[in-house]
């Protein structure tokens, strides 16, 4: 049986956005998902994927915006210690904005729809694909822009609910369908996204 989303129910665009005529939207690619108590698994492949996204971004005039998160000093998200800083393979160069935010959705609290033009296609890329990619990615559908999240440069861990552990694929997979059900395009690679 075919399954239909609140997407298609509701007419939205079902293509993904094209990198050129988009801005490219790079979440929390910090140190903190690297090592330690946040280790996300297959952080290494997302972010090979990211740095490949990103380059073709760059190459194609696409505007970048880089967002990290601020969880404060002495916190695995303290951006003024190396453990918060954005990863090399996808730091931002010059002219690049970098958006700070304290909560998972990007656009609450900060100026990142100040970077954005009204109905605007975006690419998401980013980490956790279960908190700051989905909720940003459902904060760019609230404001009126058009997301398309890359499946490969995105990365969760397992998380324990309810007695069980639920293992990062499932809670990448779960996150990824409330995306695509209604708030945006997902693509399973991120050269789906020409």
């Amino acid at each position: 049986m075919s399954r239909t989303t609140l997407r298609e129910l509701n007419g939205f665009v079902q293509a993904p956005a094209k990198l050129a005529e988009s801005t490219l939207i790079l979440i929390d690619f910090q140190n903190t998902y690297t090592q330690g108590v946040m280790e996300l698994d297959g952080w290494e492949q997302s972010l090979d994927a990211a740095a490949q996204l990103l380059a073709r971004a760059r190459a194609a005039g696409t505007k970048v915006v880089h967002v990290i998160n601020d969880g404060g000093e002495g916190t695995p998200y303290d951006i003024r210690a190396e453990i918060g800083q954005i990863h090399p393979k996808v730091a931002p160069v010059d002219g690049e904005p970098v958006v700070v935010k304290e909560v998972p959705n990007a656009f609450v609290g900060t100026d990142l729809a100040s970077h954005l033009t009204e109905g605007q296609d975006v690419v998401i890329a980013g980490w956790m694909t279960h908190m700051c990619v989905a909720f940003t990615a459902q904060g760019a559908f609230l404001n009126g822009n058009r997301p398309t999240v890359a499946a490969d440069a995105t990365a969760t861990r397992s998380l324990p609910v309810a007695g069980t552990d639920v293992p990062a694929d499932q809670v990448h997979q779960g996150a990824l369908a409330t995306i695509a059900d209604l708030y945006g395009v997902v693509t399973a690679s991120q050269k789906e996204i020409v």
